[in-house]
């Protein structure tokens, strides 16, 4: 008899811990785009959309847990430190754009998303509000920058990702030339792009790198990189001015004009600067650029299995 209790405790302790480890399930719906889910575990809350994590932060402090890949999206104010407008191509939890509002106050974000369910989905579960200083605009982003007449951004920045069961993708019609010409066409003329790409230098989805390097870099004079530590993500950073080379000298000017500008600059800026790659990567050489009419998605920017 004492045994079997201690089997039916013991069962009921792996159901508890298994249940645990799936996380408490606080939202799931479905949209034309989406399944879309949040969820809260060890602390964390999670979203996903089809399977994919698309969104992490700290519930007792939403400024942290998020992932280190959204920290690189601050990078473009180097060469913009009193940047007025910042265009955010996808939204999901709004990490992003909470980093914005709390260092940045005197920045208006604007906001494109796709999938109206997921901004309100961002509102009523990750805090994300609509202000004076943050717009969301439900749109396609391309469809967005072709309409644009009257803003000029200082910096545009990419997380506009697709996903289905096998993962996350780029969207090609937001990774060929010509999108990256129409974005240049709505930047300032010191602006800077910066577009995360879910990929590594040398193996996985390497070639996704090396085509959105050499795509970037026949638009933008100017194409720098930051790997992130946490995850397999890679910042891409485009800078449209001729003259937006960096040095070791100037980017110090650079950091020293931003520090004085941006008083609530976060600590973690200086460390993530060390990460700056200038060369390109590797996989570049032997990589395609992305057209509108050749963009081969059968082989890149497609879920890797």
């Amino acid at each position: 008899m004492a045994g079997r209790i201690t089997g039916r405790m013991m069962l009921a302790l792996l159901l508890l811990c298994a249940a645990a480890a799936e996380g408490a399930v606080r939202h799931r719906s479905q949209s034309a785009h989406n399944q879309i889910v949040v969820e809260d575990q060890g602390g964390y809350r999670m979203l996903r959309f089809n399977g994919s994590m698309e969104t992490r932060l700290l519930i007792a402090n939403p400024l942290l847990g998020h992932f280190e890949y959204t920290d690189y999206f601050q990078m473009p104010l180097l060469w913009n430190p009193k940047a007025k407008r910042v265009l955010v191509m996808g939204l999901g939890g709004g990490s992003t754009q909470r980093a914005f509002q709390h260092y940045y106050p005197t920045v208006h974000v604007d906001t494109v998303e796709l999938d109206p369910a997921v901004a309100k989905v961002s509102k009523e579960w990750f805090g994300v509000k609509e202000t004076k200083t943050h717009t969301i605009h439900i749109s396609d982003g391309r469809g967005y920058l072709r309409r644009n007449k009257d803003r000029k951004y200082e910096a545009i920045l990419m997380d506009a990702y697709s996903s289905n069961t096998y993962g996350s993708f780029i969207p090609y019609h937001l990774a060929t030339k010509e999108f990256f010409q129409l974005a240049a066409e709505d930047l300032t003329a010191n602006g800077v792009l910066a577009y995360n790409v879910i990929g590594t230098y040398n193996e996985w989805r390497a070639d996704i790198v090396g085509s959105m390097y050499r795509t970037m870099k026949t638009v933008f004079p100017h194409v720098y990189h930051f790997p992130a530590a946490d995850s397999r993500n890679i910042v891409l950073v485009g800078v449209k001015a001729k003259s937006g080379g960096l040095t070791s000298a100037t980017l110090r000017a650079r950091v020293d004009l931003l520090r004085r500008a941006q008083p609530k600059l976060p600590a973690h800026f200086g460390p993530r600067l060390g990460r700056i790659q200038a060369n390109a990567p590797l996989s570049a050489a032997k990589s395609l650029v992305l057209t509108d009419d050749h963009a081969p998605i059968s082989k890149l920017l497609v879920p890797a299995q």
